[in-house]
């Protein structure tokens, strides 16, 4: 208990740091935004270089970056159709670099999409409207983080059977229900706070579970990722933590959930008027 203690202040100490710096970055959007996530990631990049290609980490993290970095500021411009056509080429010519040095090209190629499709998503939520886009960015952020926070403390409260012990030991179905339960309390709370538009309490709250889940989905795929490249952890960046990937695998699931309902909320909003 004692040791579980420790690692909870550590953790808790970790986010007082970093938590406050993320949220004023998205407060007040702009140029601070766009800083934010293009320093998330660059030090996704370099984890996942370190991850995937231990013999060229920094050369395949720097090929990864400049594409996902590319392709982030050419969604903060509004150029949406061209960011994903740099995702696509940037995975392929990050590929072929990797290849060059060694490396495996796919790695390198599925190291672009999955950090940069959520990025470049993030990019967008935000800023396609100044005050709409920061509602829905807090309920990404909300969500995601109630779900991770409730579900470590309900497994470390309750315990019980393993989630999924040949991709996850750690995981356990007390923390997976405790984790969409908050979440889908956080994105009633968020839709009830927040001028959402025609999202109402009962479909923040359905949101707010399936972003939940993606949550849960994004944990456990990034284990697998973590199993397959024979890691423990992603990274040392972050003090409790690890690296930044095991702390934002679930928000990079979860924004791709959120975005999608604002884009049928726009849609709707669209067919309305």
């Amino acid at each position: 208990m004692a040791v579980k203690g420790r690692d909870i202040a550590l953790r808790a100490a970790s986010a007082a740091v970093l938590a406050p710096a993320a949220v004023a970055a998205t407060w007040i959007g702009g140029v601070w935004f766009l800083g934010l996530i293009v320093a998330a990631s660059v030090v996704l990049a370099f984890e996942w270089g370190a991850m995937s290609a231990p013999r060229a980490p920094r050369l395949i993290g720097g090929a990864v970056s400049l594409a996902v970095v590319a392709a982030v500021v050419s969604a903060y411009f509004g150029a949406m159709s061209v960011a994903f056509v740099m995702l696509v080429f940037g995975a392929a010519g990050a590929a072929l670099f990797a290849r060059s040095r060694g490396q495996q090209a796919v790695d390198a190629a599925y190291g672009v999409l999955y950090l940069g499709w959520p990025s470049v998503l993030l990019i967008w939520l935000r800023d396609v409207d100044s005050t709409v886009g920061l509602h829905w960015t807090a309920l990404v952020f909300a969500v995601t983080w109630s779900a991770d926070i409730l579900a470590y403390l309900a497994g470390s409260t309750f315990g019980g059977p393993k989630l999924w012990p040949s991709y996850s030991p750690n995981k356990t179905w007390s923390g997976f229900i405790g984790g969409i339960v908050a979440g889908a309390i956080a994105g009633a709370a968020m839709t009830a706070w927040f001028d959402m538009g025609p999202l109402t309490v009962f479909w923040g709250a359905f949101l707010g579970l399936a972003a939940a889940l993606a949550t849960m989905g994004g944990d456990l795929w990034e284990s697998g990722l973590k199993r397959r490249f024979g890691v423990k952890d992603a990274g040392n960046t972050i003090p409790g933590h690890g690296g930044l990937l095991d702390r934002v695998d679930g928000l990079m699931f979860a924004v791709v959930v959120v975005a999608a309902g604002r884009l049928l909320v726009v849609l709707l909003e669209r067919g309305v008027s």
